[in-house]
């Protein structure tokens, strides 16, 4: 199915406006198809139909098509482990670091900020148990987010598909970590424990969440502005802890956008933390 520039445009600037997310003129093609899939999901003859049809229900952010529409935007690329460097620097050096620092107090807090359908809080928690077992439950708090409520039903059922745990999970962790049930893969309770879900928009203020220690926000800033890219980084740093890090996607960086953070280099990778004070 084929869209329209005014339509393109009005999809472009709702999605915008609901999510922070930028969907550039070459992207044309993404919103044919993926709104093509979901006109015949729900009947319409035509993306035009659909269009049509938000518009009269004033664009509700509760209405089912327009948590559709807008979720229908969103890219959920995820799987365990992924781009094994940032999760090998947690385990070799932040996390040792922040354990030495922190002896005398209670929480180590951990946010993954737009988990998708959560391998990678999933991943953080099994390395957590796997590596540093003297951490007791009450003494960690991982919090997953996401915009999408599709994605975050996902991944508090904990259950995936066999090709989802054949990319990036090591075999001993399945096996571990995970319990065959029919078709699927079930993550084991101790592991689904140790995870909050919570719906967060990262365009809005972080109300909500508590000083953070370890931060994860990868591959997701490539799909703002500079402007928006800018306002997340700065509520980012009102709740990084002045002795925390930041993990960002492979070719993301702080650098040009917020002079608040430091690049700091690790054997094997970078992460970013803000600034001492002279």
């Amino acid at each position: 199915m084929s869209i329209s520039i005014a339509d393109f445009d009005y999809i472009r600037k709702l999605v915008y406006d609901r999510t922070g997310v930028f969907l550039s003129e070459d992207k044309t093609y993404l919103v044919e198809s993926r709104l093509g899939m979901l006109a015949k999901e729900t009947g319409s003859n035509s993306i035009s139909g659909l269009v049509t049809e938000l518009k009269q229900i004033k664009q509700n952010r509760f209405n089912p098509l327009y948590q559709s529409i807008v979720e229908a935007m969103m890219t959920n690329e995820t799987f365990f482990f992924r781009d094994i460097n940032p999760f090998e620097v947690l385990q070799k050096s932040v996390i040792p670091e922040l354990l030495k620092q922190r002896l005398n107090r209670e929480n180590l807090n951990i946010w993954c900020a737009a988990c998708s359908s959560g391998q990678e809080p999933y991943s953080i928690a099994m390395l957590l148990r796997e590596y540093f077992p003297q951490l007791a439950h009450n003494q960690v708090q991982i919090i997953a987010s996401d915009i999408s409520t599709a994605m975050l039903k996902r991944a508090r059922s904990g259950r995936y598909q066999q090709h989802e745990v054949d990319r990036g999970l090591p075999t001993p962790f399945l096996e571990k970590y995970f319990q065959h049930c029919g078709q699927e893969w079930q993550i084991k309770e101790q592991i689904h424990q140790a995870i909050e879900f919570r719906e967060l928009n990262l365009t809005e203020p972080f109300r909500t969440l508590p000083q953070m220690d370890i931060i994860f926000m990868r591959n997701v800033l490539i799909y703002f502005d500079l402007k928006t890219k800018q306002s997340i980084l700065a509520r980012v740093g009102q709740i990084l802890r002045p002795n925390g890090y930041l993990f960002l996607g492979g070719g993301e960086t702080t650098v040009n956008l917020d002079n608040a953070f430091e690049p700091v280099q690790f054997e094997n990778g970078v992460c970013y933390r803000l600034k001492r004070s002279s």
